[in-house]
Protein backbone atom coordinates (compact mmCIF):
# COMPACT_ATOMS: atom_id res chain seq x y z
CA UNK A 1 0.00 0.00 0.00
CA UNK A 2 1.25 3.49 -0.83
CA UNK A 3 2.64 5.50 2.07
CA UNK A 4 0.50 8.49 3.10
CA UNK A 5 2.57 11.47 4.23
CA UNK A 6 2.21 15.17 5.01
CA UNK A 7 4.24 17.95 3.42
CA UNK A 8 4.67 20.99 5.66
CA UNK A 9 5.88 24.43 4.53
CA UNK A 10 6.06 26.96 7.36
CA UNK A 11 6.45 30.41 5.79
CA UNK A 12 6.79 33.88 7.30
CA UNK A 13 3.11 34.66 6.68
CA UNK A 14 1.39 31.33 5.91
CA UNK A 15 1.78 27.66 6.74
CA UNK A 16 0.75 25.06 4.13
CA UNK A 17 -0.07 21.41 4.87
CA UNK A 18 -0.65 18.87 2.07
CA UNK A 19 -1.38 15.22 2.86
CA UNK A 20 -1.47 12.39 0.34
CA UNK A 21 0.45 9.58 -1.33
CA UNK A 22 2.38 8.80 -4.53
CA UNK A 23 0.91 6.00 -6.64
CA UNK A 24 0.69 5.15 -10.34
CA UNK A 25 3.07 7.97 -11.28
CA UNK A 26 0.98 10.73 -9.72
CA UNK A 27 0.36 12.27 -6.34
CA UNK A 28 -3.06 11.74 -4.77
CA UNK A 29 -3.94 14.60 -2.41
CA UNK A 30 -6.18 13.58 0.50
CA UNK A 31 -6.12 16.71 2.69
CA UNK A 32 -4.99 20.34 2.43
CA UNK A 33 -4.88 23.21 4.91
CA UNK A 34 -3.52 26.76 5.06
CA UNK A 35 -3.13 28.89 8.16
CA UNK A 36 -2.09 32.54 8.43
CA UNK A 37 -0.03 34.14 11.18
CA UNK A 38 1.25 37.63 11.83
CA UNK A 39 4.38 37.27 14.00
CA UNK A 40 6.60 35.70 11.35
CA UNK A 41 8.17 33.07 13.63
CA UNK A 42 8.16 29.27 13.54
CA UNK A 43 6.53 29.00 16.96
CA UNK A 44 3.77 31.47 15.99
CA UNK A 45 3.12 29.58 12.74
CA UNK A 46 2.63 26.27 14.51
CA UNK A 47 0.49 27.88 17.22
CA UNK A 48 -1.82 29.43 14.60
CA UNK A 49 -2.22 26.16 12.67
CA UNK A 50 -5.77 24.82 12.64
CA UNK A 51 -5.86 21.33 11.14
CA UNK A 52 -8.69 18.87 10.66
CA UNK A 53 -6.14 16.05 10.31
CA UNK A 54 -2.97 14.96 12.10
CA UNK A 55 0.21 15.70 10.12
CA UNK A 56 1.80 12.30 10.66
CA UNK A 57 4.94 11.29 8.73
CA UNK A 58 5.53 15.01 8.16
CA UNK A 59 8.25 16.12 5.72
CA UNK A 60 9.00 19.70 6.83
CA UNK A 61 10.58 22.22 4.47
CA UNK A 62 13.54 24.39 5.52
CA UNK A 63 14.74 27.71 4.14
CA UNK A 64 16.19 31.00 5.32
CA UNK A 65 19.28 32.03 7.26
CA UNK A 66 19.36 28.94 9.49
CA UNK A 67 19.81 26.64 6.48
CA UNK A 68 23.06 26.33 4.52
CA UNK A 69 23.50 24.51 1.18
CA UNK A 70 27.09 23.89 0.09
CA UNK A 71 28.80 22.12 -2.81
CA UNK A 72 31.95 20.04 -2.59
CA UNK A 73 33.84 18.33 -5.41
CA UNK A 74 35.36 15.05 -4.25
CA UNK A 75 37.02 12.07 -5.94
CA UNK A 76 34.69 9.17 -6.64
CA UNK A 77 35.05 7.12 -3.45
CA UNK A 78 33.01 4.38 -1.74
CA UNK A 79 29.88 5.47 0.16
CA UNK A 80 31.38 4.86 3.62
CA UNK A 81 34.36 7.06 2.79
CA UNK A 82 32.11 9.79 1.37
CA UNK A 83 30.05 9.77 4.58
CA UNK A 84 33.24 10.23 6.59
CA UNK A 85 34.36 13.17 4.41
CA UNK A 86 31.00 14.88 4.82
CA UNK A 87 31.03 14.30 8.59
CA UNK A 88 34.39 16.08 8.83
CA UNK A 89 32.97 18.95 6.75
CA UNK A 90 29.94 19.33 9.02
CA UNK A 91 32.00 19.17 12.21
CA UNK A 92 34.31 21.89 10.90
CA UNK A 93 31.41 24.21 9.97
CA UNK A 94 29.60 23.52 13.25
CA UNK A 95 32.75 24.40 15.16
CA UNK A 96 33.16 27.66 13.26
CA UNK A 97 29.54 28.73 13.83
CA UNK A 98 29.55 27.80 17.51
CA UNK A 99 26.22 25.96 17.29
CA UNK A 100 25.07 22.41 16.71
CA UNK A 101 23.96 21.58 13.18
CA UNK A 102 22.19 18.61 11.62
CA UNK A 103 22.94 17.64 8.05
CA UNK A 104 22.47 15.31 5.11
CA UNK A 105 24.00 15.08 1.66
CA UNK A 106 23.43 13.63 -1.78
CA UNK A 107 25.48 13.42 -4.95
CA UNK A 108 24.38 15.49 -7.93
CA UNK A 109 23.74 13.62 -11.19
CA UNK A 110 26.93 13.05 -13.21
CA UNK A 111 27.98 16.22 -15.01
CA UNK A 112 29.89 15.87 -18.32
CA UNK A 113 31.86 19.02 -17.44
CA UNK A 114 33.25 17.43 -14.25
CA UNK A 115 35.41 14.41 -15.13
CA UNK A 116 36.58 11.89 -12.54
CA UNK A 117 34.85 13.65 -9.63
CA UNK A 118 31.48 13.85 -7.92
CA UNK A 119 29.75 17.06 -6.92
CA UNK A 120 28.20 16.60 -3.47
CA UNK A 121 25.31 18.75 -2.26
CA UNK A 122 25.58 19.15 1.52
CA UNK A 123 22.64 20.69 3.42
CA UNK A 124 22.89 21.82 7.04
CA UNK A 125 20.41 23.33 9.49
CA UNK A 126 20.66 24.59 13.04
CA UNK A 127 19.46 22.08 15.65
CA UNK A 128 17.60 24.92 17.40
CA UNK A 129 15.44 25.49 14.30
CA UNK A 130 14.61 21.79 14.03
CA UNK A 131 13.70 21.67 17.72
CA UNK A 132 11.21 24.53 17.26
CA UNK A 133 9.53 22.60 14.46
CA UNK A 134 9.46 19.39 16.51
CA UNK A 135 7.75 21.15 19.42
CA UNK A 136 5.17 22.76 17.15
CA UNK A 137 4.53 19.48 15.30
CA UNK A 138 4.03 17.58 18.57
CA UNK A 139 1.52 20.21 19.73
CA UNK A 140 -0.78 19.43 16.77
CA UNK A 141 -0.41 15.66 17.14
CA UNK A 142 2.05 15.14 14.31
CA UNK A 143 5.16 13.02 13.87
CA UNK A 144 8.22 13.97 11.86
CA UNK A 145 9.50 12.01 8.89
CA UNK A 146 12.46 14.29 8.05
CA UNK A 147 13.44 17.86 7.22
CA UNK A 148 14.31 18.85 3.63
CA UNK A 149 15.43 22.18 2.09
CA UNK A 150 12.61 23.77 0.11
CA UNK A 151 14.93 24.05 -2.89
CA UNK A 152 15.20 20.22 -3.00
CA UNK A 153 11.41 19.94 -2.66
CA UNK A 154 11.10 22.36 -5.58
CA UNK A 155 13.35 20.08 -7.68
CA UNK A 156 11.18 17.04 -6.92
CA UNK A 157 8.03 18.97 -7.86
CA UNK A 158 9.68 19.80 -11.20
CA UNK A 159 10.99 16.26 -11.69
CA UNK A 160 7.57 14.67 -11.17
CA UNK A 161 5.22 17.30 -12.62
CA UNK A 162 7.24 19.55 -14.96
CA UNK A 163 7.42 19.42 -18.76
CA UNK A 164 11.01 18.16 -18.96
CA UNK A 165 12.93 18.88 -22.15
CA UNK A 166 16.59 19.13 -23.11
CA UNK A 167 16.83 22.66 -21.71
CA UNK A 168 18.44 24.48 -18.82
CA UNK A 169 15.62 25.81 -16.65
CA UNK A 170 15.78 28.15 -13.65
CA UNK A 171 12.91 27.62 -11.19
CA UNK A 172 12.34 30.15 -8.41
CA UNK A 173 10.01 29.86 -5.43
CA UNK A 174 9.39 33.46 -4.25
CA UNK A 175 8.34 33.48 -0.60
CA UNK A 176 7.79 36.51 1.60
CA UNK A 177 11.29 36.71 3.12
CA UNK A 178 13.18 34.02 1.21
CA UNK A 179 13.88 32.92 -2.34
CA UNK A 180 14.51 29.25 -3.18
CA UNK A 181 16.12 28.69 -6.59
CA UNK A 182 17.17 25.62 -8.56
CA UNK A 183 18.85 25.15 -11.93
CA UNK A 184 18.05 21.97 -13.85
CA UNK A 185 19.26 20.63 -17.18
CA UNK A 186 16.75 18.18 -18.57
CA UNK A 187 15.87 15.99 -15.56
CA UNK A 188 19.21 16.62 -13.79
CA UNK A 189 19.70 18.98 -10.88
CA UNK A 190 22.64 21.36 -11.40
CA UNK A 191 22.29 23.74 -8.48
CA UNK A 192 20.04 24.50 -5.51
CA UNK A 193 20.17 27.59 -3.34
CA UNK A 194 18.18 29.53 -0.76
CA UNK A 195 18.53 33.33 -0.56
CA UNK A 196 17.25 36.13 1.63
CA UNK A 197 14.85 38.28 -0.38
CA UNK A 198 11.32 37.64 -1.59
CA UNK A 199 8.05 39.50 -1.99
CA UNK A 200 8.95 41.61 1.06
CA UNK A 201 11.30 43.54 -1.27
CA UNK A 202 8.21 44.91 -3.02
CA UNK A 203 6.44 45.64 0.28
CA UNK A 204 9.45 47.57 1.60
CA UNK A 205 9.79 49.65 -1.58
CA UNK A 206 6.10 50.55 -1.61
CA UNK A 207 6.09 51.27 2.13
CA UNK A 208 8.96 53.72 1.67
CA UNK A 209 7.33 55.40 -1.35
CA UNK A 210 3.94 55.86 0.38
CA UNK A 211 5.21 56.27 3.95
CA UNK A 212 3.01 53.44 5.30
CA UNK A 213 3.50 50.22 7.26
CA UNK A 214 4.64 46.99 5.62
CA UNK A 215 1.16 45.49 6.07
CA UNK A 216 -0.49 48.45 4.35
CA UNK A 217 2.17 48.34 1.63
CA UNK A 218 1.30 44.70 0.96
CA UNK A 219 -2.35 45.71 0.44
CA UNK A 220 -1.31 48.52 -1.93
CA UNK A 221 0.90 46.09 -3.85
CA UNK A 222 -1.96 43.66 -4.41
CA UNK A 223 -4.42 46.43 -5.35
CA UNK A 224 -2.31 48.74 -7.49
CA UNK A 225 1.20 47.49 -8.38
CA UNK A 226 1.89 46.14 -11.86
CA UNK A 227 5.06 45.42 -13.80
CA UNK A 228 3.37 45.01 -17.17
CA UNK A 229 5.61 46.82 -19.69
CA UNK A 230 4.14 49.65 -21.73
CA UNK A 231 0.94 49.80 -19.69
CA UNK A 232 -0.94 52.95 -18.70
CA UNK A 233 -1.79 53.74 -15.09
CA UNK A 234 -5.37 54.37 -14.07
CA UNK A 235 -4.43 56.82 -11.28
CA UNK A 236 -1.53 58.27 -9.30
CA UNK A 237 -1.58 55.52 -6.65
CA UNK A 238 -1.11 52.83 -9.26
CA UNK A 239 1.75 54.74 -10.86
CA UNK A 240 3.52 55.28 -7.52
CA UNK A 241 3.10 51.65 -6.46
CA UNK A 242 4.24 50.34 -9.84
CA UNK A 243 7.31 52.60 -9.96
CA UNK A 244 8.33 51.40 -6.50
CA UNK A 245 7.73 47.77 -7.50
CA UNK A 246 10.04 48.17 -10.51
CA UNK A 247 12.98 48.99 -8.23
CA UNK A 248 12.30 45.88 -6.13
CA UNK A 249 11.91 43.80 -9.28
CA UNK A 250 15.43 44.87 -10.25
CA UNK A 251 16.72 43.49 -6.92
CA UNK A 252 14.91 40.21 -7.55
CA UNK A 253 16.40 40.06 -11.05
CA UNK A 254 19.89 40.53 -9.58
CA UNK A 255 19.31 37.62 -7.16
CA UNK A 256 18.33 35.32 -10.02
CA UNK A 257 21.29 36.40 -12.14
CA UNK A 258 23.68 35.97 -9.22
CA UNK A 259 22.41 32.40 -8.77
CA UNK A 260 23.42 31.58 -12.36
CA UNK A 261 26.85 33.13 -11.81
CA UNK A 262 27.28 31.32 -8.48
CA UNK A 263 26.40 28.01 -10.14
CA UNK A 264 29.04 28.62 -12.80
CA UNK A 265 31.73 29.17 -10.18
CA UNK A 266 30.65 26.60 -7.57
CA UNK A 267 29.95 23.68 -9.91
CA UNK A 268 32.41 24.78 -12.64
CA UNK A 269 29.80 25.12 -15.40
CA UNK A 270 31.36 28.09 -17.19
CA UNK A 271 29.29 27.64 -20.37
CA UNK A 272 25.95 27.52 -18.54
CA UNK A 273 23.11 29.43 -20.22
CA UNK A 274 19.50 29.54 -19.03
CA UNK A 275 16.85 28.68 -21.62
CA UNK A 276 13.72 29.20 -19.55
CA UNK A 277 12.53 30.53 -16.17
CA UNK A 278 9.61 29.23 -14.11
CA UNK A 279 8.16 31.11 -11.12
CA UNK A 280 6.08 29.93 -8.17
CA UNK A 281 5.48 31.02 -4.60
CA UNK A 282 3.20 33.78 -3.35
CA UNK A 283 5.51 36.51 -4.66
CA UNK A 284 5.17 35.23 -8.24
CA UNK A 285 1.54 36.44 -8.31
CA UNK A 286 2.57 40.09 -8.72
CA UNK A 287 0.99 41.41 -11.92
CA UNK A 288 3.43 41.57 -14.83
CA UNK A 289 6.40 39.98 -13.01
CA UNK A 290 6.90 37.20 -15.61
CA UNK A 291 6.81 39.76 -18.46
CA UNK A 292 9.28 42.02 -16.63
CA UNK A 293 11.79 39.22 -16.03
CA UNK A 294 11.33 37.90 -19.56
CA UNK A 295 12.23 41.28 -21.05
CA UNK A 296 15.20 41.66 -18.71
CA UNK A 297 16.61 38.13 -19.08
CA UNK A 298 15.65 37.63 -22.74
CA UNK A 299 14.31 34.10 -22.09
CA UNK A 300 10.74 32.80 -21.70
CA UNK A 301 9.38 33.28 -18.14
CA UNK A 302 6.22 31.45 -17.03
CA UNK A 303 4.34 30.49 -13.86
CA UNK A 304 4.85 26.90 -12.66
CA UNK A 305 1.55 25.14 -11.84
CA UNK A 306 2.05 21.40 -11.24
CA UNK A 307 -1.41 20.85 -9.75
CA UNK A 308 -2.93 20.34 -13.19
CA UNK A 309 -1.58 16.76 -13.05
CA UNK A 310 -2.23 16.09 -9.34
CA UNK A 311 -5.20 13.93 -8.34
CA UNK A 312 -7.31 16.11 -6.02
CA UNK A 313 -10.55 14.12 -6.21
CA UNK A 314 -10.22 12.99 -2.57
CA UNK A 315 -10.19 16.56 -1.25
CA UNK A 316 -13.38 18.05 0.15
CA UNK A 317 -14.96 20.86 -1.92
CA UNK A 318 -13.70 23.40 0.64
CA UNK A 319 -10.16 22.00 0.53
CA UNK A 320 -10.20 21.90 -3.26
CA UNK A 321 -11.22 25.55 -3.46
CA UNK A 322 -8.56 26.48 -0.89
CA UNK A 323 -5.89 24.67 -2.90
CA UNK A 324 -6.96 26.49 -6.08
CA UNK A 325 -6.54 29.81 -4.26
CA UNK A 326 -3.05 28.91 -2.96
CA UNK A 327 -1.79 26.70 -5.80
CA UNK A 328 1.06 29.03 -6.76
CA UNK A 329 2.49 29.17 -3.23
CA UNK A 330 1.93 25.43 -2.58
CA UNK A 331 4.36 24.06 -5.19
CA UNK A 332 7.11 23.51 -2.61
CA UNK A 333 4.79 21.71 -0.17
CA UNK A 334 3.69 19.44 -3.03
CA UNK A 335 7.35 18.63 -3.65
CA UNK A 336 7.81 17.81 0.05
CA UNK A 337 4.82 15.48 0.14
CA UNK A 338 5.81 13.79 -3.13
CA UNK A 339 9.41 13.35 -2.00
CA UNK A 340 8.39 11.76 1.30
CA UNK A 341 6.00 9.34 -0.42
CA UNK A 342 8.05 8.51 -3.55
CA UNK A 343 11.01 6.20 -2.77
CA UNK A 344 12.70 7.13 -6.08
CA UNK A 345 12.83 10.88 -5.41
CA UNK A 346 16.09 12.83 -5.08
CA UNK A 347 16.19 13.18 -1.32
CA UNK A 348 17.90 15.19 1.40
CA UNK A 349 16.69 14.01 4.82
CA UNK A 350 17.96 16.11 7.73
CA UNK A 351 17.19 14.77 11.20
CA UNK A 352 17.96 16.18 14.67
CA UNK A 353 20.57 14.05 16.40
CA UNK A 354 18.24 12.73 19.09
CA UNK A 355 15.64 11.71 16.49
CA UNK A 356 18.31 10.09 14.30
CA UNK A 357 19.70 8.08 17.24
CA UNK A 358 16.25 6.89 18.33
CA UNK A 359 15.36 5.91 14.76
CA UNK A 360 18.62 4.01 14.24
CA UNK A 361 18.05 2.06 17.47
CA UNK A 362 14.43 1.22 16.63
CA UNK A 363 15.24 0.17 13.08
CA UNK A 364 18.12 -2.01 14.27
CA UNK A 365 15.97 -3.86 16.82
CA UNK A 366 13.11 -4.36 14.37
CA UNK A 367 15.55 -5.65 11.77
CA UNK A 368 16.87 -8.36 14.08
CA UNK A 369 13.35 -9.56 14.93
CA UNK A 370 12.29 -9.47 11.30
CA UNK A 371 15.41 -11.40 10.26
CA UNK A 372 14.62 -14.21 12.70
CA UNK A 373 11.01 -14.43 11.47
CA UNK A 374 12.17 -14.48 7.87
CA UNK A 375 14.61 -17.30 8.45
CA UNK A 376 11.89 -19.50 9.93
CA UNK A 377 9.34 -18.58 7.29
CA UNK A 378 11.77 -19.01 4.43
CA UNK A 379 12.19 -22.74 5.01
CA UNK A 380 8.49 -23.40 4.43
CA UNK A 381 8.18 -20.85 1.69
CA UNK A 382 11.08 -22.29 -0.34
CA UNK A 383 9.36 -25.66 -0.76
CA UNK A 384 6.17 -24.02 -2.01
CA UNK A 385 8.01 -21.55 -4.24
CA UNK A 386 9.96 -24.26 -6.07
CA UNK A 387 6.74 -26.02 -7.02
CA UNK A 388 5.06 -22.92 -8.45
CA UNK A 389 8.08 -21.04 -9.87
CA UNK A 390 7.62 -22.23 -13.46
CA UNK A 391 4.03 -20.99 -13.64
CA UNK A 392 4.98 -17.64 -12.15
CA UNK A 393 7.85 -17.15 -14.57
CA UNK A 394 5.52 -17.72 -17.50
CA UNK A 395 3.01 -15.22 -16.10
CA UNK A 396 5.75 -12.67 -15.51
CA UNK A 397 7.08 -13.10 -19.04
CA UNK A 398 3.62 -12.48 -20.48
CA UNK A 399 3.14 -9.39 -18.29
CA UNK A 400 6.60 -8.08 -19.20
CA UNK A 401 5.85 -8.45 -22.91
CA UNK A 402 2.65 -6.43 -22.50
CA UNK A 403 4.50 -3.76 -20.52
CA UNK A 404 7.17 -3.55 -23.22
CA UNK A 405 4.56 -2.93 -25.90
CA UNK A 406 2.92 -0.21 -23.81
CA UNK A 407 6.30 1.36 -23.10
CA UNK A 408 7.20 1.40 -26.81
CA UNK A 409 3.93 3.15 -27.64
CA UNK A 410 4.48 5.73 -24.89
CA UNK A 411 8.07 6.27 -26.04
CA UNK A 412 7.01 6.99 -29.63
CA UNK A 413 4.35 9.42 -28.48
CA UNK A 414 6.79 11.15 -26.11
CA UNK A 415 9.40 11.61 -28.85
CA UNK A 416 6.80 13.13 -31.18
CA UNK A 417 5.67 15.55 -28.48
CA UNK A 418 9.27 16.47 -27.66
CA UNK A 419 10.06 17.32 -31.30
CA UNK A 420 6.91 19.44 -31.57
CA UNK A 421 7.74 21.26 -28.31
CA UNK A 422 11.26 22.05 -29.53
CA UNK A 423 9.88 23.62 -32.72
CA UNK A 424 7.37 25.69 -30.77
CA UNK A 425 10.06 26.82 -28.31
CA UNK A 426 12.31 27.99 -31.16
CA UNK A 427 9.45 29.92 -32.74
CA UNK A 428 8.59 31.51 -29.40
CA UNK A 429 12.19 32.68 -28.94
CA UNK A 430 12.17 34.31 -32.38
CA UNK A 431 8.90 36.11 -31.65
CA UNK A 432 10.13 37.26 -28.23
CA UNK A 433 13.31 38.69 -29.78
CA UNK A 434 11.31 40.51 -32.47
CA UNK A 435 8.95 41.99 -29.87
CA UNK A 436 11.84 43.09 -27.65
CA UNK A 437 13.61 44.81 -30.58
CA UNK A 438 10.51 46.76 -31.59
CA UNK A 439 9.73 47.87 -28.08
CA UNK A 440 13.34 48.98 -27.52
CA UNK A 441 13.40 51.09 -30.72
CA UNK A 442 10.10 52.71 -29.74
CA UNK A 443 11.38 53.58 -26.26
CA UNK A 444 14.64 55.00 -27.65
CA UNK A 445 12.75 57.18 -30.19
CA UNK A 446 10.37 58.39 -27.50
CA UNK A 447 13.24 59.25 -25.16
CA UNK A 448 15.24 61.01 -27.86
CA UNK A 449 12.20 63.10 -28.68
CA UNK A 450 12.24 64.52 -25.15
CA UNK A 451 15.98 64.48 -24.33
CA UNK A 452 17.66 65.54 -27.61
CA UNK A 453 19.10 69.08 -27.29
CA UNK A 454 17.57 71.78 -29.53
CA UNK A 455 20.63 72.15 -31.80
CA UNK A 456 21.15 68.36 -32.19
CA UNK A 457 19.51 66.11 -34.78
CA UNK A 458 19.59 62.41 -35.68
CA UNK A 459 21.02 61.38 -39.05
CA UNK A 460 20.63 57.62 -38.72
CA UNK A 461 18.97 55.12 -36.32
CA UNK A 462 19.15 51.36 -36.82
CA UNK A 463 18.48 48.22 -34.75
CA UNK A 464 20.42 45.01 -35.28
CA UNK A 465 20.71 41.77 -33.31
CA UNK A 466 24.43 41.29 -32.66
CA UNK A 467 27.08 41.01 -29.96
CA UNK A 468 29.10 43.91 -28.59
CA UNK A 469 31.73 43.38 -25.87
CA UNK A 470 31.65 47.08 -24.98
CA UNK A 471 27.97 46.76 -24.09
CA UNK A 472 28.43 43.53 -22.15
CA UNK A 473 26.74 41.46 -24.86
CA UNK A 474 29.05 38.48 -25.49
CA UNK A 475 29.09 36.27 -28.56
CA UNK A 476 26.50 33.56 -28.18
CA UNK A 477 24.15 35.82 -26.17
CA UNK A 478 23.33 38.29 -28.96
CA UNK A 479 20.46 40.72 -28.42
CA UNK A 480 18.94 43.72 -30.31
CA UNK A 481 21.26 46.79 -30.19
CA UNK A 482 20.19 50.28 -31.33
CA UNK A 483 22.80 52.33 -33.24
CA UNK A 484 22.27 56.11 -33.33
CA UNK A 485 24.26 58.65 -35.38
CA UNK A 486 23.71 62.41 -35.14
CA UNK A 487 25.10 65.88 -35.57
CA UNK A 488 25.14 69.20 -33.76
CA UNK A 489 24.55 72.52 -35.49
CA UNK A 490 27.79 74.26 -36.35
CA UNK A 491 28.70 76.81 -33.73
CA UNK A 492 26.68 75.19 -30.98
CA UNK A 493 28.25 76.00 -27.62
CA UNK A 494 29.07 73.38 -24.94
CA UNK A 495 28.31 70.43 -27.21
CA UNK A 496 30.15 68.05 -24.86
CA UNK A 497 28.00 69.15 -21.91
CA UNK A 498 24.82 68.84 -23.99
CA UNK A 499 25.93 65.41 -25.14
CA UNK A 500 26.60 64.28 -21.55
CA UNK A 501 23.12 65.52 -20.58
CA UNK A 502 21.66 63.53 -23.47
CA UNK A 503 23.39 60.33 -22.32
CA UNK A 504 22.32 60.95 -18.72
CA UNK A 505 18.73 61.44 -19.82
CA UNK A 506 18.80 58.19 -21.79
CA UNK A 507 20.09 56.38 -18.70
CA UNK A 508 17.35 57.79 -16.49
CA UNK A 509 14.45 57.32 -18.89
CA UNK A 510 15.47 53.87 -20.17
CA UNK A 511 16.40 52.41 -16.78
CA UNK A 512 20.26 52.45 -16.90
CA UNK A 513 20.79 50.65 -20.23
CA UNK A 514 24.18 49.53 -21.52
CA UNK A 515 25.49 52.52 -23.59
CA UNK A 516 28.61 52.94 -25.74
CA UNK A 517 29.10 56.62 -26.72
CA UNK A 518 31.44 58.70 -28.88
CA UNK A 519 31.66 62.45 -29.61
CA UNK A 520 33.92 63.71 -32.43
CA UNK A 521 36.90 65.97 -31.66
CA UNK A 522 35.10 68.92 -33.28
CA UNK A 523 31.95 68.18 -31.29
CA UNK A 524 29.66 68.26 -34.31
CA UNK A 525 29.15 64.47 -34.72
CA UNK A 526 28.22 61.77 -32.23
CA UNK A 527 27.33 58.07 -32.17
CA UNK A 528 25.49 55.97 -29.57
CA UNK A 529 25.16 52.19 -29.28
CA UNK A 530 22.76 51.06 -26.57
CA UNK A 531 20.60 48.19 -25.43
CA UNK A 532 18.16 47.65 -22.59
CA UNK A 533 17.97 43.91 -23.23
CA UNK A 534 21.45 42.75 -22.23
CA UNK A 535 21.70 40.25 -19.35
CA UNK A 536 24.05 42.12 -16.99
CA UNK A 537 25.88 39.88 -14.58
CA UNK A 538 26.23 40.80 -10.94
CA UNK A 539 28.63 39.50 -8.37
CA UNK A 540 27.36 36.61 -6.30
CA UNK A 541 26.72 37.52 -2.66
CA UNK A 542 28.69 35.69 -0.04
CA UNK A 543 27.01 32.52 1.09
CA UNK A 544 25.45 32.82 4.53
CA UNK A 545 26.42 30.22 7.07
CA UNK A 546 24.20 28.93 9.81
Amino acid sequence: MARTVTGVDIGKRTAKFLRGFWKDNTFHATAFAVSHHAEGSVAAAWKASELSFKPTDARIGLTGRDVNIRYTRVPRVPDWQLRKLMRFEVEEIGGQSGSEVASDFNVLPNLPEVEGEDVVLLAMARESLLEEHLQGLAAVGGKVDAFTPLAIALYNAWLRFGAIEDQTVLIANIGHENLDVILVRGPDLLFARNLSGGSSLFDAAIAERFGVSARKAEELKKEFATLEPGGTFKDGNQEKASRAAQAAAGQLLSLLQSTVMFCKSQVNLTGLRVDKVLLCGGGAALKGLPRYLQNAMNVPVELFDPFTVVDTTSLSPEEGELLDQHALESVAVLGLATLASDPDGYSIEILPRKVARARDFAQGTVFLIAAAVLVVGFLGYEAWRTHSSLQKVRQQASAADAQLKRADAIDRKTRDLSEESAKLAERARDLAELAGSGEQVARVLHTLATELPRDFWITQLTSETRFDDALGVPRGSECPIVHVEGRAQEGTESTSVLFENLVRGLNEKLGAPAISQKLSNTGDKFTLDLTTLALRETAAPKEERP
